[in-house]
């Protein structure tokens, strides 16, 4: 495409979408329209602003509730865009928006795929214990996260990363992978590897509810759910036995390799100045609490907890 600036559409929320912007932005490539979302007053917006990024350089910001119209359709290919681009962006981009596009239309994925295809990938894999993820740029098709890879970085998940650790990670592999591959895209020399999606997985999205530990389950598994969830997500929960919930912000389990099955699974108990829980295997250290909008740190979860010594944390509030 010689020297001259490649038009792109881009798609982007989050840190994640300034992460691309900014990438696109050092590639050279000439950005018609941003397309994001206007936030959520209900969510914990806890990342930059896409709209700021745009309206500092000039760049149009349009935050529709959807673009699946005819009506966008058209918007968009107004705009003549040779490449359209989706960085977290919220929503699955009809395939008649993406043939606008004759240069790619590219996704940028927070999971090495086919593995996480789908929603909350950087929550998932620490659900699930994984020590290794990292990001994918693929081909956008109508079927979610199953076009063509152009390219992956991949990123080792250290046992203390919480899911902001983990995100934060992510950014800056992605800021490597899109300075390595979107010369290639504005040359048109970007590889593309099939991907084989029996090869993969697929997770749906998380809610809230979602976060309910159930201390029959190992330490391990318990801790790998609070770190997936904990800020600025909306945490790891349990219920005290008189009724009141509990988040879990912090906790470690006792022995990360292991310990002895217990049959008094959610059991509180308290070592010199340290409060534990017991789990269907070995004991989880509670570090950081909150009990009906107080946040508990420190010795100061010994001093709350002490009268439910030898008591049960339960999955449901009492009735």
């Amino acid at each position: 495409m010689g020297d001259r600036a490649v038009n792109a559409v881009v798609f982007a929320y989050s840190d994640m979408g300034i992460t691309g912007l900014n990438a696109l932005e050092a590639a050279g490539f000439g950005i018609r329209t941003i397309i994001s979302h206007e936030d959520d007053p209900g969510e914990n917006v806890w990342f930059g602003s896409v709209r700021a990024w745009g309206e500092e350089r000039g760049i149009p910001v349009l935050c529709p509730e959807s673009v699946g119209t005819p009506e966008w359709r058209e918007r968009i290919a107004a705009l003549a865009p040779e490449t359209i681009f989706s960085f977290y962006y919220r929503h699955m981009i009809r395939p008649e928006i993406l043939d606008l596009a004759a240069a790619g239309a590219y996704n940028l994925h927070g999971s090495l795929l086919p593995a996480y295809r789908g929603r909350a990938p950087v929550n998932w894999v620490l659900v699930n214990g994984e020590t290794r993820t990292g990001v994918t740029l693929h081909h956008m098709v109508a079927k979610p996260d199953a076009g063509d890879i152009v390219g992956q970085r991949a990123v080792q998940i250290a046992f203390e990363d919480t899911a902001l650790t983990l995100y934060r990670k992510l950014c800056r592999a992605a800021t490597e992978l899109l300075a390595e591959v979107l010369p290639r895209i504005a040359a048109g020399t970007a590889p593309r590897i099939p991907m084989d999606l029996s090869l993969g997985s697929y997770y749906g999205g998380r809610k809230p509810a979602d976060g309910l530990i159930d201390w029959s389950w190992p330490a391990l598994r318990v801790y790998n759910l609070v770190r997936a969830v904990t800020d600025p997500w909306p945490g790891a929960f349990t219920f005290l036995p008189a009724g009141q919930k509990m988040i879990v912000w912090r906790g470690m389990p006792e022995n990360p390799g292991g310990g002895g099955t217990t049959a008094d699974h959610g059991r509180v108990r308290l070592d010199g100045g340290r409060v534990f829980v017991s789990a269907g295997e070995g004991r989880l250290e509670l570090l950081e609490i909150e009990i009906e909008g107080r946040r508990i740190k420190g010795a100061a979860i010994r001093e709350c907890l002490h009268p439910l010594e030898g008591l049960c944390l339960v999955r449901e509030p009492a009735a």
